[in-house]
């Protein structure tokens, strides 16, 4: 999935200073909510993370989990995940956990979460079946 992306110093700092954090020692996620009415987002290395080898990992792990779980239509939001000095060590699919983690908590809808199954409706007895009496006490009569 493609996204928007935040480009400007100004949309940035705009997102960390009226936006939520999220913080977890492998990653940060940022979130605003933003009236445009669709997503942008934004991935941060900073040189705490290594060298530029290591930065461009960081960055390209913490795109793969992100499109596991951002879906295309959430609504008006800025995100900005910033990486830390763990993540260009991890994979994807470890990375894409804790992604998870963070966006339950951020209460952001999440694409790789299951669905909620609905709960099913209560039967009715079925002709010939009444109601078995509970322990200890005597069946009714009809």
């Amino acid at each position: 999935m493609r996204y928007r992306p935040l480009c400007k110093n100004k949309e940035f700092s705009r997102v960390y200073t009226r936006g939520k954090s999220y913080v977890h020692p492998q990653i940060v996620l940022y979130v605003a909510k933003n009236r445009l009415g669709y997503t942008r987002v934004g991935l941060t290395a900073t040189k705490k993370v290594g060298h530029a080898v290591q930065r461009n990992r960081a960055r390209r792990i913490m795109r793969a989990a992100l499109c596991e779980h951002l879906s295309q239509n959430i609504g008006g939001y800025d995100i900005i995940l910033v990486a830390r000095g763990q993540t260009p060590r991890l994979k994807s699919t470890h990375l894409s956990k804790t992604l998870g983690k963070l966006f339950r908590q951020a209460g952001l809808p999440d694409k790789a979460a299951p669905a909620p199954a609905p709960p099913a409706p209560p039967q009715a007895p079925q002709k010939g079946q009444g109601i078995a009496p509970q322990k200890g006490q005597r069946p009714q009569s009809v």
